[in-house]
C-alpha cells in the first residue's frame, strides 16, 4: 500500500458522499429553504449575529473545529499502526461526524441560533438540557486546557512559530478593517490580507518571539478574554477566513506530495491492540481510540460551533451543508494526510532525531572522557520490534512530541516531491501554524462559546439575582471564568491527561448532539430518518462511556500522584460529566418511548 492509493481513495470518498449522501440529507431530512431567514440577518445585532459570506464563514467554521485534533490526534495514533486509525477516520467522518455537524448546525438555525443544548432543552426535556449544559460548559474548559497547553509548547519550541502566529493576527485584523468597515471587495480584501499572511510567515523566519511557558500561558489568558468578548467581525472572521487559507495551501501541497512521492508505508498496518500511551498505561483501541482521535473523524465540538458561532452568522439555509457538512470532510481529510504523512515519513524522522541524539551523547562522552567525567548514557536503542511500544518510547526519549512528528514528517514528504524547491524551514513553519494558528482560533472560539454557555446556563438567576446575574452573564466576566480555569488545568503540562480527558468529553458530545440531533430530525422534521442519527449515536455512546469508565479508573491514578490539584479537578470534572451523561441517555429513551407510543 502506498500513499498515492490511500490519499486517491480519500479523496474520492470525500467528493462523493457529499454530492450523493450530503445532498440527499439537505433535500430529504433537513428540507433547508433559502426562503427562511436565517437569524443572523433576522437578529442581527453586529457582535454575534452578523450575516457572513460562505467562503468567509467555512473559513471561520473550519479553522474553529479543525484546532490541533485532526493533526494531534492521527499522530498519536500511530502506535496501532496506520490502518486503525484511517479506518476511524472514514468511517466516522461518513456514518456519524458530517451527519452530527450539519444537523447541529440546521437545528440551531431553526432555533434562532440557541445553542445545541438549548434544542435538548426542548426536544428532550428540562433536566436534560441542564445536565448538557454542565457536560459542554466543562467540555470547554477541557478544550482551553488541552489547546493552551499544545500552543504554549509550540511556542516554546519554534519561536519562529509564535512570532508567525503574532504577525498574522496583526494582518488578521488589517484585513477585517478592509472587509467590515473600508466595505472592500471581498476578492481583492482577500489578495491584500494573503500577501499580509505570506509576509507574516516571511517575517517569523528573522524575527522569532522566544519565550517560556509560563508566559505563554498568561499571554493565551489575556488574548482569549479579549478574542472572546470583542465582535467577531474584528478579529474572529477575519482571522479564521486567512487561517483557512493557510489550511487549504497546506492541504495542496501535502495532496500533491503524497501523490508523487509514491511512498509506501514505513510503519506497520496493524500493531498490537494494547501498545504504551495515555499516561503511560497500555492502551486498549477499544474502547480507548475516541480518547485519542479525538476530531478527524466525529467530534461534539463541532456541535458546539455550529451552533454557538456559524449559525449566528449563516446567511442563508443553502449555505448550511457547505459550511457544516462540507468542513468536516475536509477535516478528515486533513486526518488522511496526516496518516500518510506519519505512515510514510515517520520512521525516516525517527531515524534521524536517533541518528541527531547518538552524535550528540558520542560528543558529550568524548568530552566526559576528556575530562576524567562519567560518560552519560548511551541513547535508546533502535528497533521496529513491537512498533506500538517503540513509537511511544521512542518519540518520548527523543522529544518528538506529537507536533514534531507531524512538522517533520510533513516537511519530509514535501522534500521528496518536485514541491522540493520550497525551503523546508518555510514548509515546517507553514506545518507548524497548521496546529498552532488553528488550535489559537479553536481556543478563542471555545471561549466565546464558553460564554453563550455560561449566560444562557445563569438565565434562571435573571429574575431571582439580577445583579449577580449582570455582574457573571458582563461578556469580560463570563469569558474570564472558563479562561481561568482552562489555563490553571494547562499549566500542570500533563499532556497524556488533558488530551485524553478533552477527547473524552469531546466524543460524549457528539454522541448526546447526533442524539438531539435525531430528536430534532424526528419531532420538529417529521423525518423517517431518524435511524440514521441514533444508530452511530449509541454505538458512539456506549464506546466513549466504557472509555472514560477506563480513563478514570486505569489513568488518572498516576495523574494525580504527579499533580494533585490539576489530577483532582481532572478527576471530578470527568465524574459529573459520566454522571450527567447517564441522566441524559435516561432522558432520551423516556422521550423514544413516548414518541414510539404516540
Amino acid at each position: 500500500m502506498t500513499t498515492t492509493v490511500v490519499i486517491i481513495v480519500g479523496f474520492l470518498i470525500y467528493v462523493g458522499l457529499y454530492f450523493t449522501y450530503g445532498k440527499k440529507i439537505e433535500r430529504d431530512v433537513v428540507r433547508a429553504s433559502d426562503e427562511i431567514d436565517t437569524p443572523s440577518k433576522r437578529l442581527y445585532d453586529g457582535i454575534d449575529y452578523v450575516p457572513a459570506h460562505r467562503a468567509v464563514l467555512f473559513g471561520h467554521h473550519f479553522s474553529s473545529i479543525a484546532g490541533a485534533g485532526p493533526l494531534v490526534g492521527p499522530a498519536m495514533a500511530m502506535c496501532w499502526g496506520w490502518l486503525p486509525g484511517l479506518l476511524w477516520v472514514w468511517f466516522g467522518n461518513v456514518l456519524i461526524g458530517s451527519v452530527h455537524d450539519y444537523l447541529a448546525l440546521m437545528a440551531s438555525v431553526r432555533y434562532d441560533g440557541k445553542s445545541v443544548q438549548f434544542v435538548a432543552t426542548d426536544l428532550i426535556s428540562k433536566r436534560t438540557g441542564t445536565a448538557f449544559y454542565w457536560i459542554v460548559f466543562f467540555l470547554l474548559i477541557l478544550v482551553v486546557a488541552a489547546f493552551a497547553n499544545i500552543i504554549a509548547t509550540i511556542f516554546v519550541k519554534t519561536p519562529e512559530i509564535s512570532g508567525a502566529s503574532i504577525y498574522m493576527t496583526i494582518a488578521a485584523i488589517i484585513l477585517g478593517l478592509l472587509m467590515y468597515r473600508a466595505k472592500m471587495n471581498l476578492p481583492i480584501a482577500t489578495i491584500i490580507g494573503i500577501v499580509l499572511m505570506i509576509i507574516a510567515i516571511w517575517m517569523a523566519t528573522f524575527l522569532p518571539v522566544p519565550a517560556s511557558y509560563e508566559v505563554w500561558m498568561v499571554v493565551l489568558f489575556i488574548y482569549i478574554i479579549i478574542a472572546a468578548a470583542i465582535p467577531v467581525n474584528v478579529l474572529l472572521q477575519p482571522r479564521d477566513y486567512l487561517n483557512s487559507f493557510l489550511l487549504y495551501f497546506g492541504i495542496v501541497i501535502g495532496f500533491i506530495a503524497a501523490i508523487v512521492t509514491f511512498r509506501g508505508f514505513e510503519v506497520p498496518a496493524v500493531t498490537t491492540f494494547s501498545p504504551i500511551l495515555l499516561g503511560g498505561k497500555p492502551t486498549p483501541f477499544w474502547p480507548a481510540i475516541p480518547l485519542v482521535i479525538a476530531c478527524g473523524s466525529l467530534s461534539g465540538f463541532h456541535s458546539l460551533v455550529a451552533s454557538g458561532t456559524s449559525s449566528k452568522q449563516l446567511s442563508k439555509e443553502s449555505d448550511g451543508l457547505f459550511v457544516g457538512y462540507g468542513a468536516m470532510f475536509t477535516e478528515g481529510f486533513l486526518s488522511t494526510l496526516i496518516i500518510c504523512a506519519i505512515g510514510g515519513f515517520g520512521y525516516t524522522v525517527i531515524k534521524d532525531a536517533h541518528a541527531a541524539q547518538a552524535a550528540a551523547a558520542a560528543a558529550k562522552a568524548a568530552a566526559d572522557a576528556a575530562a576524567g567525567a562519567v560518560a552519560a548514557a548511551p541513547p535508546l536503542a533502535l528497533t521496529l520490534d513491537n512498533w506500538g511500544d517503540f513509537y511511544t518510547k521512542v518519540t518520548g526519549a527523543l522529544k518528538l512530541s506529537a507536533p514534531n512528528m507531524i512538522i517533520e514528517s510533513f516537511a519530509k514528504m514535501v522534500a521528496a516531491s518536485f514541491l522540493a524547491f520550497i525551503p523546508t524551514k518555510v514548509v515546517k513553519i507553514i506545518a507548524g501554524l497548521w496546529i498552532s494558528a488553528f488550535a489559537l482560533t479553536t481556543l478563542d472560539t471555545t471561549n466565546r462559546i464558553a460564554r453563550y454557555c455560561l449566560v444562557e446556563m445563569l438565565a434562571p438567576l435573571k429574575n431571582t439575582a439580577e445583579a449577580a446575574y449582570g455582574i457573571l452573564t458582563n461578556r469580560w466576566t463570563a469569558s474570564l471564568i472558563p479562561a481561568a480555569i482552562g489555563i490553571y488545568l494547562a499549566w500542570s503540562k500533563q499532556f497524556t491527561i488533558l488530551w485524553p480527558s478533552f477527547s473524552a468529553a469531546n466524543q460524549l458530545i457528539a454522541a448526546i448532539a447526533l442524539m438531539t440531533g435525531a430528536a430534532f430530525v424526528a419531532k420538529k422534521m417529521k423525518s423517517k430518518f431518524a435511524v440514521m442519527a441514533v444508530a452511530p449515536a449509541w454505538v458512539l455512546w456506549v464506546t466513549v462511556t466504557f472509555a472514560i469508565i477506563w480513563f478514570m479508573w486505569v489513568v488518572m491514578p498516576g495523574a494525580i500522584a504527579k499533580a494533585p490539584g490539576q489530577g483532582w479537578t481532572v478527576q471530578i470534572i470527568m465524574g459529573i460529566m459520566l454522571l450527567l451523561n447517564i441522566l441524559f441517555i435516561v432522558d432520551f429513551v423516556k422521550m423514544r418511548k413516548k414518541g414510539d407510543e404516540a
